[in-house]
């Protein structure tokens, strides 16, 4: 079958990364298939770029895909890329697609979700409750508040160290403007961002975080984004402790919303065994592929 790949223009640039986007359409105009590329420009990552690539489920296994992948991945190179990353789901066409073109699995996922419902209210206070000695909980709204700017952007390095087995992620290098530019992306939404840190008693300083994304009108499932504890604060529970935090929040503030979404690399078993006592139960399974050019 014949098809016509068509640049685009996509306006969606950002402080950290700008993307190219290709459509694939038919002879006869139809759009059959997407694909976006997003190149990462920030030091530490402007190495990487980061692939999603759709078809149709009617137009597989018609070539749409594999010209897509070409322009994509000659963009990359064109752009000095070291290597690009996607996700598929397990057992997918598309797992199946980017293992038979070169890419090669590099990490793990599960997916999991808490039926806020199904959630023991009581058991969530104990849990938020328990003394954690040294530390205290604190909590926002949208942008962090100046209180906490300086020590939130340093907390941003217990992330540093996730695992991430053999896929070359680099560094995210965090300052202000960067929080200040996802907390503006999550509210051009129209969704809700909510972060729990916990604080370090003794000098006010942040040592841990877990942010949670929720949609504007309070229904559906919510979304967790990032949770770390700085490595010379682990090993006291805070991961756990702030979690509860946040889905007692969740459960308070939004009485409509069903439950909470996460994902955790299986190299990942400490996080694993908190959602697991949370009550978070999988739903799914992704890899991570990666193309090195």
């Amino acid at each position: 079958m014949s098809f016509r790949i068509t640049p685009l223009t996509d306006p969606e640039t950002t402080s950290s990364a700008r993307r190219l986007a290709w459509l694939a359409a038919a002879a006869d105009g139809t759009p059959v298939g997407s694909a976006f590329l997003r190149l990462f420009t920030r030091p530490g990552q402007d190495h990487l770029a980061e692939l999603d690539l759709q078809v149709h489920p009617a137009e597989r296994r018609s070539g749409a895909g594999s010209r897509l992948l070409v322009a994509a991945v000659a963009a990359a190179r064109a752009d000095g890329r070291r290597s690009i990353v996607t996700q598929a789901p397990a057992g997918s066409p598309g797992a199946a697609f980017l293992s038979a073109r070169g890419f090669r699995t590099v990490l793990t996922f599960t997916y999991t979700r808490l039926d806020l419902a199904g959630t023991d209210p009581d058991g969530l206070t104990a849990l938020v409750d328990e003394p954690h000695p040294g530390y205290r909980l604190a909590a926002w709204d949208g942008m962090v508040p100046d209180e906490f700017a300086a020590s939130y952007v340093a907390s941003r390095r217990a992330m540093d160290d996730m695992p991430m087995g053999a896929t070359d992620f680099g560094t995210v290098v965090w300052d202000l403007d960067r929080i200040r530019s996802a907390v503006a992306a999550v509210e051009s939404r129209g969704d809700l961002l909510h972060t729990v840190v916990a604080v370090d008693a003794s000098d006010g300083t942040v040592t841990g975080f877990t942010e949670l994304v929720v949609p504007g009108d309070g229904k559906g499932d919510g979304l967790h984004y990032g949770t770390a504890v700085l490595p010379e604060h682990r090993g006291h529970a805070l991961a756990r402790w702030m979690k509860a935090a946040s889905i007692r929040h969740a459960r308070e503030r939004h009485p409509e919303l069903g439950g909470l979404l996460t994902d955790t690399a299986d190299i990942n078993p400490y996080m694993s065994r908190i959602n697991e006592a949370l009550g978070y139960e999988p739903t799914h399974q992704a890899y991570e592929f990666q193309l090195d050019l």
